[in-house]
């Protein structure tokens, strides 16, 4: 059944156009819709041009909302995907929306990951594996992700990077043992996301050495705590509790014996 076009009507929204079919109201369009079909006073329309309509006006108000959100930061396929099928929009609309946006090169992953790791390198303290694991979870893919990490953060920047990362770790740290304080600063940029060979390079490149007086200050701090402690013990075992407690702490054994002495001297 065929109907004509009887009027037209601009509605409130800037680019919005109610339609109305044999002086009835019909459907809404966009202005973008309503050039691409050509729609005018007197215009014939049937169902299948009304349907065809319709969904195109469907894809208009997606696009339209993805736009917005595209707006105000760089975002991947997955991002914009779970937006639009947040807000409950039909995923054959989504479809043909994204492949819109994928066509007039609104959306490319592999722009979204080069200036993630730029970002992330110039920026922050994480190493290549978290990054990774950052992009996974905005849905970039592996082979992606692989080019980005090779194109945009070179063996020397982790290097870098991770050595700044190692010196703040070591300050952060310089109270305890100093085998301790190694361990915390392995530790600490293993968690951040940098290898082994990285790591070891960035420590080698500090070339960390134990300050006797601050370690032994260390000592006497954590020592006396327990000392204190372990005082419900007989003394045998106090000091053989003491003892083992700074040594799991990575302390020296001559300093812990010096320790030692100094609180039976004192008893």
């Amino acid at each position: 059944m065929t109907k004509k076009v009887t009027k037209i009507v601009a509605q409130k929204r800037a680019g919005r156009y109610n339609i109305y079919l044999d002086e009835q109201y019909a459907f809404p369009i966009s202005e973008s819709v309503m050039i691409k079909f050509r729609v005018f006073k007197g215009m014939e329309v049937d169902e299948q041009l009304q349907a065809a309509m319709i969904a195109a006006d469907d894809v208009s108000k997606a696009y339209t909302r993805a736009l917005d959100y595209l707006s105000h930061q760089l975002r991947t396929e997955k991002e914009v995907h779970d937006k639009l099928r947040d807000e409950e929009i039909d995923e054959s609309v989504i479809d043909a929306t994204m492949q819109q946006l994928r066509e007039l090169r609104l959306l490319n992953d592999q722009q979204y990951a080069d200036a993630f790791v730029r970002t992330a390198k110039r920026t922050s303290d994480k190493g290549p594996r978290v990054i990774r694991q950052n992009l996974r979870q905005k849905g970039v893919g592996e082979q992606l992700i692989d080019d980005s990490l090779a194109g945009q953060f070179s063996a020397e920047e982790q290097i870098d990077n991770a050595s700044e990362l190692a010196r703040k770790l070591a300050k952060r740290y310089h109270r305890q043992a100093f085998k301790t304080m190694q361990q915390k600063v392995r530790q600490g940029m293993m968690t951040k996301g940098f290898d082994n060979d990285t790591i070891t390079a960035a420590i080698a490149s500090l070339a960390l050495e134990p300050d006797e007086d601050e370690q032994w200050e260390a000592l006497v701090a954590q020592g006396a705590k327990l000392w204190q402690r372990n005082r419900k013990y007989a003394f045998r075992e106090r000091m053989m509790r003491t003892k083992r407690s700074l040594f799991q702490k990575g302390f020296m054994m001559d300093d812990i014996n010096r320790f030692i002495d100094e609180q039976v001297a004192d008893e």
